[in-house]
């Protein structure tokens, strides 16, 4: 394992923290991400959900920054055509990332101890950037995301994760109560703490976090959340303002159908055709202050150079026959207690807010089945018959709803 740059631990209360306190926990193996990513359809999709306009290849460059205990492992496992560069200032965590580099034998990984503000030292440029769940733990964030940029090509993308200020007003209130207290994080103030968490009143704000389940309560993640020595959230309108000011341009949400009002349960309101003809920044703000529940914002960013125009899915024109639709690995299609006339519920598994689906009739079913993530909708419409009346609509509907991500190569 390559050290360049190593940072002092003692020198900053993060570093320390997740020296001690790697998160996520670590994994023995990562069996279970090569079962779901052996389907070439969800790397096509991953690809296609950054770039719609370029076709898909495997062989990219890859920073995972802040890449904890497996993240970068998983990705160079999943993604074996790929050269990956994991980071982080985590002795303990690179520690468990060489260890699952070692038992899969991944030759495409490297791995090295080094602080994001510093990225810049690594000499190179990546078609893709990760930096999940780290930004906001940095001193100046600011600072993070401006080392980060200039490593990006001129035609690559960043996926973000941040935390969102609304839905963790409960972890703000328990981190208050804990470092009021002082609570620290051996293993005795852990345990006494999750009691008392099991005890908290039903409407506190940090009851919707456990999702109503309060015996099950993960203490690696309640020492992140709640005994963690610094973090800060972004708005919707804050998150715009770090990106631009550090040089790069806002892409797209990586699951867009919360921040839409016209998706889920809004759509139907007297507000919903209100809030549909605003500005998209605007929209996206007054879906996250109608929502009130956003824990993160996982979201794409590029180049200061890049044109984002070529990321837009557009069915306004016939040039959407041209597109390729691919299935989304999460959504399943739900058969059962369907209202009448519905022949299926099109569900993302992975979002969190229960209105975010779509009824689909018979015909729309079979359209959807009829997706093989290589037939163009043209080639799709074609076989189901009476399909190019609804196609349009349906397909749009897949595209907002996270159910579907489209190749829009053959049709620039």
């Amino acid at each position: 394992m390559k050290t360049e740059s190593q940072p002092n631990v003692g020198a900053d209360p993060i570093c320390e923290f997740y020296t001690n306190h790697p998160y996520p926990p670590p994994l023995p193996h990562l069996d279970r991400a090569v079962s779901l990513w052996q389907d070439p359809n969800v790397h096509r999709a991953e690809w296609h959900l950054l770039w719609p306009h370029k076709e898909y290849r495997a062989d990219f460059d890859v920073l995972v920054a802040g890449c904890g205990t497996w993240q970068s492992a998983k990705f160079a496992l999943t993604h074996p055509d790929a050269r990956v560069i994991g980071i982080d200032v985590s002795q303990t965590s690179l520690q468990h990332t060489e260890a699952l580099k070692q038992k899969y034998n991944l030759t495409n990984l490297d791995v090295r101890e080094h602080a994001i503000e510093s990225a810049g030292e690594l000499n190179q440029q990546f078609d893709m950037i990760v930096c999940t769940g780290v930004l906001h733990h940095l001193a100046d964030p600011d600072a993070g995301l401006r080392a980060l940029a200039p490593l990006l090509k001129p035609d690559g993308a960043m996926y973000l994760m941040l935390y969102a200020p609304y839905g963790r007003t409960g972890v703000h209130m328990i981190q208050e109560y804990c470092r009021r207290l002082g609570v620290d994080t051996s293993p005795q103030e852990v345990k006494d703490l999750t009691t008392v968490l099991r005890n908290l009143p039903q409407h506190h704000p940090l009851i919707s976090m456990f999702r109503g389940e309060r015996q099950s309560l993960d203490a690696d993640a309640l020492v992140d959340a709640l005994l963690n020595p610094r973090d800060r959230t972004y708005s919707v309108p804050e998150i715009y303002d770090f990106v631009e000011r550090n040089g790069l341009k806002f892409g797209r949400w990586y699951w867009q159908a919360a921040y839409l009002p016209r998706c889920g349960a809004i759509a139907g309101t007297p507000h919903g055709p209100r809030l549909a003809a605003l500005p998209e920044r605007e929209q996206y703000l007054q879906m996250e202050l109608w929502r009130g529940l956003m824990v993160n914002h996982d979201f794409a960013v590029y180049g200061g150079g890049f044109d984002t125009d070529q990321l837009q899915v557009s069915f306004d024109d016939d040039r959407y026959l041209n597109y390729v639709p691919i299935r989304r690995a999460w959504t399943t299609c739900l058969e059962e207690r369907l209202p009448p006339g519905a022949a299926g519920a099109l569900v993302n598994q992975t979002h969190v807010f229960d209105d975010l689906y779509i009824l689909i009739n018979e015909e729309q079913k079979q359209l959807y089945q009829a997706i093989d993530g290589y037939r163009s909708i043209a080639e799709i419409v074609d076989q189901e018959k009476d399909a190019a009346a609804f196609a349009r609509e349906f397909f749009e509907d897949l595209w907002w709803h996270d159910q579907a991500v489209f190749d829009t190569s053959k049709a620039q």
